[in-house]
Protein backbone atom coordinates (compact mmCIF):
# COMPACT_ATOMS: atom_id res chain seq x y z
CA UNK A 1 0.00 0.00 0.00
CA UNK A 2 2.98 2.34 0.64
CA UNK A 3 4.29 2.17 -3.21
CA UNK A 4 0.83 3.18 -4.18
CA UNK A 5 0.63 5.74 -2.38
CA UNK A 6 3.82 7.15 -3.01
CA UNK A 7 2.83 6.33 -7.08
CA UNK A 8 0.38 8.09 -6.67
CA UNK A 9 1.50 11.11 -5.12
CA UNK A 10 4.20 11.89 -7.64
CA UNK A 11 1.94 10.86 -10.40
CA UNK A 12 -0.27 14.06 -9.23
CA UNK A 13 3.28 16.13 -8.69
CA UNK A 14 3.92 15.69 -12.29
CA UNK A 15 0.61 15.60 -14.20
CA UNK A 16 0.06 19.35 -11.98
CA UNK A 17 3.58 20.35 -13.60
CA UNK A 18 2.67 19.57 -17.09
CA UNK A 19 -0.85 21.21 -16.72
CA UNK A 20 1.31 24.15 -15.33
CA UNK A 21 3.91 23.85 -18.55
CA UNK A 22 1.14 23.76 -20.55
CA UNK A 23 -0.89 27.09 -19.52
CA UNK A 24 2.47 29.00 -19.31
CA UNK A 25 3.36 28.28 -22.76
CA UNK A 26 -0.28 28.86 -24.10
CA UNK A 27 0.03 32.22 -22.42
CA UNK A 28 3.43 32.37 -24.01
CA UNK A 29 1.88 32.61 -27.26
CA UNK A 30 0.05 35.88 -27.56
CA UNK A 31 2.04 38.04 -29.31
CA UNK A 32 2.02 41.46 -26.81
CA UNK A 33 3.10 43.71 -29.57
CA UNK A 34 0.99 43.73 -32.08
CA UNK A 35 -1.56 44.83 -29.72
CA UNK A 36 -1.97 48.87 -29.25
CA UNK A 37 -2.76 49.16 -25.66
CA UNK A 38 -3.51 46.83 -22.29
CA UNK A 39 -6.69 46.74 -22.81
CA UNK A 40 -6.27 44.92 -25.80
CA UNK A 41 -3.80 42.64 -24.34
CA UNK A 42 -6.19 41.98 -21.29
CA UNK A 43 -8.66 40.80 -23.55
CA UNK A 44 -6.66 39.11 -26.09
CA UNK A 45 -5.30 36.98 -23.23
CA UNK A 46 -8.14 36.08 -21.45
CA UNK A 47 -10.37 34.54 -25.26
CA UNK A 48 -6.83 32.87 -25.14
CA UNK A 49 -7.55 31.40 -21.81
CA UNK A 50 -11.30 30.72 -22.21
CA UNK A 51 -12.39 33.68 -19.94
CA UNK A 52 -15.18 36.27 -20.62
CA UNK A 53 -14.19 39.59 -19.58
CA UNK A 54 -17.93 40.86 -20.10
CA UNK A 55 -19.16 38.12 -17.67
CA UNK A 56 -22.18 38.40 -15.00
CA UNK A 57 -22.48 37.34 -11.86
CA UNK A 58 -24.71 34.17 -12.63
CA UNK A 59 -22.27 32.98 -15.47
CA UNK A 60 -19.30 33.09 -13.27
CA UNK A 61 -21.40 30.86 -11.06
CA UNK A 62 -22.48 28.51 -13.59
CA UNK A 63 -18.20 28.30 -14.20
CA UNK A 64 -17.76 27.80 -10.76
CA UNK A 65 -20.48 25.37 -10.15
CA UNK A 66 -19.41 23.56 -13.49
CA UNK A 67 -15.75 23.59 -12.31
CA UNK A 68 -16.73 22.20 -8.84
CA UNK A 69 -18.93 19.29 -10.47
CA UNK A 70 -16.05 18.57 -12.55
CA UNK A 71 -13.71 18.13 -10.03
CA UNK A 72 -16.14 15.78 -8.07
CA UNK A 73 -16.51 14.08 -11.27
CA UNK A 74 -12.35 13.25 -10.98
CA UNK A 75 -12.76 12.22 -7.28
CA UNK A 76 -15.68 9.66 -8.65
CA UNK A 77 -13.33 8.21 -11.42
CA UNK A 78 -10.19 7.52 -8.65
CA UNK A 79 -12.12 5.96 -6.45
CA UNK A 80 -13.46 3.53 -8.42
CA UNK A 81 -10.12 3.40 -9.83
CA UNK A 82 -8.89 3.04 -5.94
CA UNK A 83 -11.72 0.45 -5.17
CA UNK A 84 -10.70 -1.79 -8.32
CA UNK A 85 -7.44 -1.82 -7.20
CA UNK A 86 -7.77 -2.74 -3.51
CA UNK A 87 -10.23 -5.30 -4.83
CA UNK A 88 -7.66 -7.08 -7.75
CA UNK A 89 -5.00 -7.30 -4.69
CA UNK A 90 -7.55 -8.53 -2.03
CA UNK A 91 -6.03 -11.88 -2.62
CA UNK A 92 -9.37 -13.53 -1.90
CA UNK A 93 -9.77 -11.62 1.32
CA UNK A 94 -13.54 -11.38 2.37
CA UNK A 95 -12.77 -8.40 4.23
CA UNK A 96 -10.91 -6.50 1.57
CA UNK A 97 -13.45 -7.24 -1.21
CA UNK A 98 -16.48 -6.30 0.79
CA UNK A 99 -14.43 -2.76 2.08
CA UNK A 100 -13.51 -2.73 -2.06
CA UNK A 101 -17.16 -3.08 -2.96
CA UNK A 102 -18.52 -0.54 -0.42
CA UNK A 103 -16.72 2.18 -1.63
CA UNK A 104 -17.35 1.54 -5.13
CA UNK A 105 -21.22 1.88 -3.96
CA UNK A 106 -20.75 4.84 -2.10
CA UNK A 107 -18.65 5.95 -5.20
CA UNK A 108 -21.92 5.47 -7.45
CA UNK A 109 -24.35 6.88 -5.04
CA UNK A 110 -21.96 9.86 -5.07
CA UNK A 111 -21.77 10.17 -8.76
CA UNK A 112 -25.59 9.68 -9.03
CA UNK A 113 -25.94 12.80 -6.73
CA UNK A 114 -23.25 14.79 -8.64
CA UNK A 115 -25.12 14.00 -12.04
CA UNK A 116 -28.39 14.87 -10.17
CA UNK A 117 -26.94 18.00 -9.20
CA UNK A 118 -25.19 18.76 -12.32
CA UNK A 119 -29.03 18.23 -14.44
CA UNK A 120 -30.59 20.70 -11.98
CA UNK A 121 -27.99 23.59 -11.76
CA UNK A 122 -28.00 23.24 -15.56
CA UNK A 123 -31.90 23.46 -15.82
CA UNK A 124 -32.01 26.81 -13.20
CA UNK A 125 -29.10 28.46 -14.96
CA UNK A 126 -30.69 27.72 -18.66
CA UNK A 127 -34.08 28.82 -17.44
CA UNK A 128 -32.49 32.25 -15.37
CA UNK A 129 -30.79 32.76 -18.77
CA UNK A 130 -33.15 35.46 -19.97
CA UNK A 131 -34.09 36.91 -16.87
CA UNK A 132 -32.63 40.30 -16.18
CA UNK A 133 -32.05 41.66 -12.35
CA UNK A 134 -34.31 44.22 -10.76
CA UNK A 135 -36.28 45.30 -7.24
CA UNK A 136 -39.28 43.56 -6.96
CA UNK A 137 -40.42 46.57 -5.26
CA UNK A 138 -44.37 47.58 -4.10
CA UNK A 139 -46.25 48.43 -6.76
CA UNK A 140 -48.48 51.77 -6.27
CA UNK A 141 -51.26 52.62 -7.96
CA UNK A 142 -51.20 56.60 -9.72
Amino acid sequence: MHFFKNFISRYLIVVCFFCLLFNVAQAALLDADSFSSMADQEEAFANTAGFDINATVGGITAVVINGFLGLLGIIFLVLIITAGYKWMMAQGNEEKVTEAKDTMYRAVIGLIIVVSAYAISYFVFNALEGVEGGGGGLMTSP
